[in-house]
C-alpha cells in the first residue's frame, strides 16, 4: 500500500463526511469499505446532483480532528448495484445517522436512491 492510498483510507475511516467537487464543492457523508469510498444521493437523501453521471471526481478529505486537508485527489464514480453489493450498502447503512426509517433504510436506497462508489485513483 503507497503512502496515499493509507492516508486515504485513514482519513475517510476516520471521518464521515469529505468533500465531493461537482458544480461547487459538496460535503458529503459516505462509508469506507473494501478500498471504496461508498455514498448515497437521491430519495430523501444527500444532494449530490450529477455525481452519478460521471466518469470522475476531485475529492477532498479534511482531518476530523482540525480540518486540515489530509488529502486532495481523483476518483472514478461508479453506480453500485445495490443487490449484487449488499454488503457495502449494509456499511453504508451503519453511517447513516439519524435515518427516520432505519429499519427499512437500504429498502428505500434501492426503490429512490443511488449509491455509488468512488474508487481512488493513485
Amino acid at each position: 500500500m503507497s503512502d496515499t492510498s493509507a492516508v486515504i483510507e485513514e482519513g475517510a475511516k476516520k471521518s464521515g463526511v469529505l468533500w465531493v467537487g461537482l458544480d461547487r464543492p459538496r460535503l458529503a457523508w459516505h462509508a469506507w469499505h473494501d478500498g471504496a469510498i461508498y455514498l448515497v444521493t437521491g430519495g430523501g437523501e444527500q444532494r449530490l446532483p450529477g455525481l452519478d453521471r460521471l466518469g470522475t471526481v476531485r475529492v477532498t478529505l479534511r482531518s476530523k480532528d482540525n480540518g486540515a486537508q489530509l488529502a486532495d485527489f481523483e476518483a472514478d464514480v461508479h453506480v453500485v448495484d445495490q443487490a449484487a453489493e449488499a454488503e457495502a450498502v449494509a456499511a453504508l447503512a451503519k453511517e447513516r445517522l439519524n435515518a427516520p426509517d432505519s429499519e427499512h433504510l437500504t429498502d428505500r436506497w434501492a426503490r429512490e436512491s443511488t449509491v455509488l462508489r468512488l474508487t481512488p485513483r493513485l
